[in-house]
């Protein structure tokens, strides 16, 4: 079974209620008409009568839950709760509504947080600060988390590598030069995240222009570094570095280039270095190998919060709701 084909399986075993708040954008309800047809996932739309009616002109988004903050009865309560969680901050209860009122992803963020849903996805006309901004004030971090991080799921056709074509690229969407201690954080939240979606054991390759010390320089020490910090923090996975691209994936490269090691030429979750080389490495994979690409999905965050990219068709933004569904069932 195709990878997203077993997520939607499993995200109809369970039916969660994931929350869109951008009713400002036609992919939106595009998506929503899908994932509703199809009963994948419980849907809440955010949005005014006329923004949800300009845009969703000609699908069937009926059996969604439209949302209007302006008219919808919790909506007080949501303010005072967003209030409470920020007053200390110096917001006061008129700065709370104003926010709450003028940015849907405050408000799904509330309803997160307050039960009335179970993850949210946005981004595909929202920069990934206006939406994990509001995601860190109000749902905060998971127990336990040392940093939030994010990935791509990457499904490359006809693919000998990985887990037959399917990769977690970390982290692609959300920290710019991470250090030694931040990259093994990575290592580890995504190697769960392979685990959980995937399904498969994660094997990770701490990536770098250097493989096994064939070359000097600061950063090749970072990731280094970062390999050792990362073995002994999640010795449950197998994990191995530095690493480059080739000798990470391709099986006679790893053991010609990392002999012995269990990880070089198998590896299926792939660590970059720096948030430049993760965009640019996710991207190439997207366009030249006709990939598809699932993300940024966020990891570290209590409740499931999973940013688009801008350029995103309404396709992706399907595989994304699933793969919060499946998030969700996993937080309970």
């Amino acid at each position: 079974m195709a990878f997203i084909d077993d997520i939607k399986a499993r995200a109809k075993a369970d039916k969660k209620t994931i929350i869109l708040p951008e009713s400002m954008d036609r992919r939106t309800f595009e998506a929503a008409a899908e994932i509703l047809a199809e009963d994948i996932a419980n849907l809440v739309i955010i949005g005014t009568d006329a923004e949800v009616k300009a845009n969703s002109e000609g699908l069937d988004i009926s059996k969604a839950t439209i949302v209007d903050p302006f008219t919808n009865e919790k909506t007080e309560e949501y303010i005072n709760g967003f209030y409470e969680l920020r007053k200390a901050k110096g917001m006061t209860p008129e700065q709370a509504r104003e926010t709450l009122l003028g940015d849907y992803m405050y408000y799904a963020c509330m309803m997160v947080k307050m039960g009335d849903g179970d993850g949210i996805v946005s981004g595909a006309c929202h920069s990934t600060a206006n939406t994990l901004r509001p995601s860190l004030q109000i749902i905060k971090t998971k127990p336990g988390t040392k940093l939030v991080s994010a990935f791509f799921v990457m499904v490359v056709p006809n693919c000998e590598f990985g887990e037959e074509g399917t990769f977690v690229f970390g982290d692609c969407g959300l920290n710019q030069n991470p250090t030694s201690e931040e990259l093994a954080a990575i290592a580890g939240s995504s190697a769960e995240s392979f685990e959980l979606l995937v399904g498969k054991k994660p094997q990770v390759a701490m990536l770098s222009h250097s493989s096994m010390g064939s070359a000097k320089h600061d950063d090749v020490t970072k990731v280094v570094e970062a390999t050792k910090m990362a073995k002994e923090e999640y010795p449950q996975f197998a994990i191995d570095g530095e690493l480059q691209l080739d000798a990470a994936i391709v099986p006679s490269i790893g053991e010609s280039k990392a002999p012995g090691s269990s990880v070089a030429g198998h590896a299926n979750v792939l660590i970059f270095p720096d948030l430049d080389a993760g965009n640019i490495g996710y991207k190439l994979v997207q366009r030249l190998a006709k990939a598809e690409a699932y993300g940024p999905m966020c990891q570290g965050i209590a409740k499931p919060v999973n940013d688009l990219s801008r350029g995103c068709s309404y396709k992706d933004i399907v595989g994304v709701i699933a793969i919060t569904a499946v998030q969700a069932q996993a937080q309970g």
